[in-house]
C-alpha cells in the first residue's frame, strides 16, 4: 500500500514532529519507533512509563437492553454478569471454532457496551456485529470520533493520577469515565505490556492535547510498535493474524482460560457461541498442535515462520512470533507444535538459514507480569 492511501491516526503530525519512523501497519501509517529506539523504549516502558498511539484500533459502542445477551451469542464469554465498570477479554468465533478477532469488552452501564477490536479486523467485525446484532442492539462505529492511547509501565499512575486523581483507585481491568484537561473520556487499567497501565479513549480533536500533556509529565516518553511488539511477546500475548486466526481455535491457542466458567459445557450457560462444540470437543478429547513458549538455546533470534522441528528433524510446528526480549536479555518465540513436544522443558529445533537453532518449550509469560490488582 502506498503511502498516499495510508490512514492517519489523529496524533499523525505529532508522531513526525517527534521524529518517529514511519511505517504501514493494518492499513495505517504508524509509529515503529522514535530516536530513542525500540531497545531504550521497550526498557522505558518497563522501568517508567510509555505512551503509544493505539487508535488504529476499532472502537465501537452497544446500546440496548438485550445487548449483553446479544454479544453472548458471538462470544464464548460472560458478557451478562460482567459487572458496570469492568471489561473482559473476549474473541469472536465461526462455526468452526476458529478466531475471528480477539476483543475488549465493557460495561459502561445504562446498557452500553463498549469494544475495542484489533485495526485490521475492524470492519469485519463490524459487519459481523450488525449482521447478527442489528435486531437486538444499536451499533455505533467510532472509528473517526475517538483516537485510543495507552499509557503503560509502572509510573503510568504516577503521570496519570496528576490529571484525574482518581484513576490510582482503579485496579485490572476496571473502566471509568474519567475527565482528563476537562474532556470525557474513558479510561480502563489494563494493556497490551504485562506492565501495569491504562489506556484512554479520548475524542479525537482533543488526542493531541491530552499527549502532549501525558508527553510532559517527567516519567512519559513516545514508544512505538517495535517496543510493543518486543513488550507483548515477553509477556506471552497473542497477536491476531500472527498467533491466532480464523483456523486456530482458542484450545489451540492455550487460550482456554478466556472461556468463561458460565459458557463451558458444564456451566450455567453453556455453549450458544459459534463453534461451540468443537470447541467443547478439543476440550475434552485433546488438539494435534498447540500454542508454546520458546526459548531458543543460543543467541540467533528465531521468527514468525521458522519451521520447527524434532531431534530427527522431521517438521513438528512453526514459530508464529519471535524475536529478541530487552527485559529477558535473550530471544523468544511462540510457536505452534504437536501436542507430543508442547510440554514444559521439551528440546526442539527451528531451522533459521538452513542450520538448526537449539529451542525448549517453555513457560509463559517470560517476564512475569505485573498488573495492579490492589
Amino acid at each position: 500500500m502506498s503511502t498516499e492511501h495510508l490512514l492517519k491516526t489523529p496524533l499523525h503530525a505529532l508522531h513526525i514532529e517527534l521524529g518517529a519512523r514511519m511505517v504501514p501497519f493494518a492499513g495505517y501509517d504508524m509509529p515503529v519507533q522514535y530516536p530513542l529506539g525500540v531497545m531504550k523504549e521497550h526498557q522505558h516502558t518497563r522501568e517508567h512509563a510509555g505512551l503509544f498511539d493505539v487508535s488504529h484500533m476499532g472502537q465501537i459502542r452497544l446500546t440496548g437492553a438485550d445487548a449483553a445477551q446479544a454479544l453472548e451469542t458471538l462470544v464464548p464469554v460472560d458478557i451478562i454478569d460482567l459487572p458496570v465498570g469492568m471489561q473482559r477479554y473476549a474473541m469472536f468465533t465461526n462455526e468452526h471454532g476458529g478466531i475471528l478477532d480477539d476483543l475488549m469488552v465493557a460495561n459502561l452501564g445504562n446498557d452500553q457496551l463498549f469494544l475495542v477490536v484489533n485495526a485490521a479486523c475492524k470492519e469485519q467485525d463490524l459487519a459481523h456485529l450488525r449482521n447478527h446484532l442489528s435486531e437486538h442492539c444499536s451499533i455505533e462505529p467510532l472509528f473517526e470520533a475517538r483516537a485510543l492511547l495507552a499509557l503503560q509501565g509502572p509510573q503510568a499512575v504516577t503521570a496519570l493520577e496528576r490529571l484525574a486523581p482518581e484513576v490510582a483507585n482503579m485496579t485490572f481491568m476496571q473502566f471509568a469515565a474519567v475527565q482528563l484537561l476537562g474532556t470525557d473520556c474513558f479510561v480502563s487499567r489494563s494493556g497490551y505490556t504485562g506492565e501495569d497501565g491504562f489506556e484512554i479513549s479520548v475524542p479525537a480533536e482533543q488526542a493531541e492535547a491530552l499527549a502532549r500533556r501525558l508527553l510532559a509529565e517527567p516519567e512519559v516518553q513516545a514508544i512505538g510498535l517495535g517496543a510493543r511488539d518486543s513488550l507483548r511477546l515477553e509477556a506471552g500475548l497473542c497477536l491476531y493474524g500472527h498467533d491466532m486466526n480464523e483456523q486456530t481455535t482458542p484450545i489451540e491457542a492455550s487460550l482456554l482460560w478466556a472461556i468463561s466458567k458460565a459458557r463451558r459445557v458444564d456451566g450455567p450457560r453453556a455453549g450458544g457461541f459459534p463453534g461451540a462444540e468443537r470447541i467443547f470437543a478439543q476440550q475434552q478429547q485433546g488438539v494435534a498442535r498447540k500454542r508454546v513458549g520458546l526459548l531458543p538455546q543460543e543467541r540467533t533470534p528465531v521468527r514468525e515462520g521458522a519451521e520447527i522441528v524434532d531431534a530427527d528433524g522431521t517438521p513438528i510446528g512453526t514459530v508464529c512470533s519471535g524475536g529478541f526480549g530487552p527485559t529477558l536479555g535473550a530471544p523468544l518465540a511462540m510457536g505452534y507444535v504437536d501436542t507430543a513436544f508442547a510440554s514444559l522443558g521439551v528440546d526442539v529445533w527451528a531451522i533459521v538459514r538452513g542450520k538448526k537453532v537449539p529451542m525448549k518449550v517453555a513457560k509463559m509469560p517470560f517476564v512475569p507480569q505485573r498488573y495492579y490488582r490492589g
